[in-house]
């Protein structure tokens, strides 16, 4: 059994994806948003203040960088519990099966992603360094770097696990066993996961194009995850690409504004070294892995047919 087809060790009735998918909304944007209301209230002046803040994600509240990255991370920890739950209660499987197709989760591959991916964005922030000496400020604060540092390795996982299992596993399984296709979530989990970037802050600063990078990343964990049947590369490499973004290097017009060690203060240009990554790095990546994890029967994997319910399932 594949790893889109660890669905059908559960219940998949369709009311179920319905009602997972509310569970999940209510936990990632109700729920979880308590947190940051309560501080971004503390910190207004009224609800007109509260309002008008709200509209740049808070950011003219004067909200300490540390304490804001912790309360946006925890909506995204809400949403991971709120889906972790669905699945044991509402689909009755297993979460193991939400992250591989493996006996048990292999957690060497999720710290060899980590490593290994961490490596390359530091690596490539080092030649930018090199290149461009006059973009980079350093932001060395000993005690706001330190609890940056806590912060970010304890929930920053979280946060990227949450987006990783709902859309390389639950969706990518879910739309699999609908359309008894791979290529059909393939599509739809890497091109969605890019799309949900759409209201980040550097879109405005750089335009809409910027989403090639964003689609092409979730094309990236999206080969990973169903050449390697499950998704802990995938886990390892999301957590470590935004927890350089966060403690490595900042900017003031990203998602993640933070007391990173660094502050770049070059002005945005949407140019072809940002999409560097997407149409040379990424590809070798993935013929690296290829190559170390004996990745083989391509075709099949990304966008072959995915097998009928087992006889005995009870959906």
């Amino acid at each position: 059994m594949n790893f889109i087809e660890q669905a059908y060790t559960g219940k998949n009735d369709w009311w179920r994806y319905i009602l997972t998918i509310i569970i999940v909304f209510l936990g990632w944007q109700l729920i979880g948003v308590v947190p940051l209301f309560v501080v971004a209230l503390n910190k207004a002046e009224g609800v007109n203040d509260l309002i008008v803040s709200s509209q740049n994600a808070f950011a003219d509240l004067g909200i300490d960088s540390n304490l804001y990255l912790f309360v946006v991370l925890l909506t995204f920890v809400f949403g991971l519990l709120a889906l972790l739950f669905s699945v044991k209660k509402v689909h009755v499987r297993s979460i193991r099966s939400l992250i591989t197709s493996r006996s048990s989760v292999d957690w060497n591959r999720v710290i060899y992603g980590f490593v290994f991916w961490f490596l390359i964005s530091v690596l490539f922030i080092a030649i930018d360094y090199v290149i461009h000496p006059d973009h980079f400020v350093l932001n060395f604060k000993p005690v706001p770097f330190l609890i940056l540092l806590v912060v970010a390795f304890l929930f920053i996982p979280l946060q990227t696990s949450f987006e990783e299992l709902l859309f390389r596993g639950y969706l990518m399984q879910g739309l699999g066993i609908g359309f008894k296709s791979a290529a059909v979530p393939f599509l739809i989990t890497s091109i969605g996961f890019g799309l949900m970037h759409a209201f980040n802050p550097e879109i405005e600063k750089l335009g809409s194009l910027i989403l090639l990078y964003y689609i092409g990343t979730g094309f990236l964990f999206g080969i990973i995850t169903l050449m390697d049947e499950g998704t802990e590369l995938a886990l390892g490499m999301h957590a470590a690409n935004n927890i350089v973004a966060a403690v490595i290097v900042t900017v003031n017009w990203a998602a993640f504004q933070t007391e990173a060690l660094f502050k770049d203060i070059s002005e945005p240009s949407l140019d072809m070294y940002m999409f560097l990554p997407v149409f040379v790095v990424y590809p070798l990546v993935i013929y690296f892995l290829a190559k170390k994890y004996n990745w083989s029967n391509w075709k099949n994997k990304l966008l072959g047919p995915v097998g009928e319910a087992p006889l005995n399932d009870e959906n």
